[in-house]
């Protein structure tokens, strides 16, 4: 399954090599990850969003769960184009699975003068403990990757119990977690512009 429409100029393959993880004990994060359930993905207050004219986005999708995935992408998307983002400034690449996000946001980054890379993923819980390795993996190299380069990498990862709760946030009945992903990228990489402010006196 291709990735649709607009970006294609700008989407490339990455092959990178996937990593086997050790399956161990389950935490309560699960629990936690359903808090969606609460609220719509794709709502939020269009006139408090920055334009978006002048930014330039990366995203990485990857590939398993593809048709999850790929419904996030075309949110993100058409969320970004939305705000004012030229499609000539949005780059975009695959790779195998959620565990390689934060290789193929930091490959994608080293390329591209970027002012926020979007990661997009699904894992599903299943049989075994395997997706909090995984959801830990990618949300602690994500986090290492911004506080490192100074540069927002946004976790746009689903981390359902099962495909239902997935289908549901990818443009289902609470939303879409990739237009929620795309606001976030905006908002930060605004941030991250705003120039300097200088630091008040404080008391001398």
């Amino acid at each position: 399954m291709a990735l649709s429409r607009r970006a294609k100029a700008h989407t490339t393959n990455a092959s990178l090599l996937a990593i086997a993880t050790t399956l161990n004990p389950s935490s309560p994060s699960t629990s936690i990850a359903m808090a969606s359930a609460l609220k719509n993905l794709s709502s939020y207050d269009e006139t408090t969003i920055p334009d978006a004219s002048e930014l330039s986005f990366g995203i990485v999708v990857a590939e398993w769960n593809a048709h999850i995935t790929h419904a996030l992408y075309e949110g993100c998307f058409e969320t970004l184009i939305k705000h004012g983002a030229k499609e000539e400034n949005i780059y975009t690449v695959q790779v195998p699975g959620s565990f390689e996000l934060p290789v193929g946001a930091r490959i994608l980054h080293g390329q591209q003068k970027l002012d926020a890379v979007i990661c997009l993923g699904c894992v599903i819980k299943g049989e075994t403990s395997h997706n909090e390795y995984i959801n830990n993996a990618v949300a602690q190299g994500l986090t290492s990757l911004s506080i490192a380069t100074g540069s927002p990498f946004i976790f746009g990862v689903l981390t359902p119990n099962d495909e239902q709760q997935a289908i549901d946030r990818a443009g289902g009945v609470h939303g879409n977690k990739g237009v929620e992903a795309a606001v976030t990228a905006i908002r930060m990489a605004v941030l991250k512009k705003k120039p300097g402010q200088e630091k008040k006196k404080i008391g001398f």
